[in-house]
């Protein structure tokens, strides 16, 4: 049987019944690939959903489009943005930015994922990188900005890097889809970074996430690769290898002997 793309009810009324795998993707072939592993969710920038060909890649994803914190402003710009990437087929947004502004896309009909925990636009209200939730005072901060996201309209929220415990609390207590990136088991829906996941970069990989191949090695071998190559052809060319005459066109000869007559009747 097909495959169906999932609606906001679907994943509802999946809470409690079986774990949703999601995927940060950028590419193309990234949505290509995570559609054919199975993936639920991915998260994809407002480019890669104006991509025509995105839906062809990847048809039955739940897409949420990233209105990253920062590139928009007012309420207005986060809603011409939201009716924007919905028409090019995105499931839900993903905004970090006030109530205000997300009861007003509610409003409005459009699907917000929002984010409690460390939010790295606001995270130097809870003191960089690091964990949220360890104390008492700071897990009941983060239950109260998941009851305020219920009040506000949002249907789901990343939980960034929460203890397992409180995280599994606070998704067993809110109506809200709760996705974990690195908050534990007890979500709705894990999360991570299709980079992190390849291996595709030599920066810093969070604890949460987990590598599963090492692109940043095989880019490696490959730019050795390329580099050698490209030697090859310059030394080529330098030495007179290249063009061969299996790389060149032929002219017949009494058809260049014309050519080169009356070239000398010049």
């Amino acid at each position: 049987m097909a495959r169906l793309r999932p609606t906001v009810a679907d994943l509802l009324a999946l809470r409690g019944k079986r774990q949703v795998a999601k995927l940060r993707v950028t590419t193309l072939e990234e949505a290509e690939a995570a559609e054919r592993a199975g993936i639920g969710m991915l998260s994809v920038p407002p480019a890669l959903i104006a991509e025509p060909a995105f839906r062809d890649a990847a048809p039955t994803a739940f897409a949420v489009t990233g209105l990253e914190y920062g590139h928009y402003v007012t309420a207005e710009d986060y809603l011409r943005a939201a009716f924007l990437v919905r028409q090019q087929s995105s499931d839900a947004v993903y905004c970090a930015a006030s109530l205000a502004t997300i009861r007003r896309l509610r409003d409005e009909g459009i699907p917000v994922v929002s984010h409690v925990g460390l939010i790295p636009s606001h995270r130097t209200w809870t003191g960089g990188f690091k964990a949220v939730g360890k104390t008492f005072e700071t897990a009941w901060q983060v239950w109260q900005q998941v009851k305020a996201l219920e009040e506000a309209g949002a249907f789901a929220a990343e939980i960034e890097v929460v203890p397992e415990e409180v995280a599994t609390a606070i998704s067993r207590r809110t109506s809200l889809f709760m996705i974990s990136m690195g908050a534990g088991g007890g979500c709705d829906a894990q999360y991570l970074f299709a980079d992190d996941v390849l291996g595709a970069h030599d920066g810093h990989y969070p604890r949460h996430a987990k590598v599963y191949r090492n692109f940043r090695g095989e880019y490696e071998r490959l730019q050795k690769e390329r580099v050698a190559a490209f030697s090859e052809y310059n030394a080529d060319v330098v030495n007179g290898a290249f063009p061969a005459p299996n790389q060149l066109v032929t002219i017949a000869g009494d058809e260049l002997g014309r050519f080169l007559k009356a070239l000398d009747a010049i």
